[in-house]
């Protein structure tokens, strides 16, 4: 099992829209570094879902739904999509400002990689973020 992080404006669209919709295509990467990470993606890995923008928060948990596939928005070029499906909204949104204070989480690719839309994080990472953003989801094997 991998662990990703996701990150997009809400005000292009928030993980309540995300909710409400029950999941959605990850459209519109244009990052090879990114890109790639979509094609790593495996159906059932868990993904954080993280608040860019003025808010700089991660806010809910989601999952992958379906692996990587041709990105439908994309006119030419070679980029992908998957499909994601909410689990939870985290109990304590999670802020950038206590992500960059934790110790544990100083390597975080969110910190070194930061204008990066998808990112890959450590098992211990992911199961610190829940911590701290006070969630226990069932199915993870934590």
């Amino acid at each position: 099992m991998n662990y990703w992080l996701v990150k997009q404006e809400p005000e292009e669209y928030a993980w309540a829209a995300f909710v409400k919709d029950g999941g959605t295509a990850w459209t519109g990467v244009r990052n090879f570094q990114a890109r790639n990470n979509l094609r790593a993606m495996r159906r059932g890995d868990p993904v954080l879902y993280y608040h860019s923008g003025e808010a700089k928060e991660i806010v809910g948990l989601a999952r992958v739904a379906k692996e990587a596939y041709t990105d439908p928005t994309a006119d030419d070029g070679d980029w992908v999509a998957v499909d994601l499906r909410p689990v939870q909204a985290l109990t304590a949104p999670l802020s950038l400002a206590a992500i960059k204070a934790d110790a544990r989480l100083k390597t975080m690719a969110l910190l070194r990689q930061s204008r990066l839309s998808v990112v890959p994080l450590t098992k211990s990472e992911f199961e610190r973020v829940l911590e701290l953003g006070k969630s226990k989801p069932s199915g993870y094997g934590n």
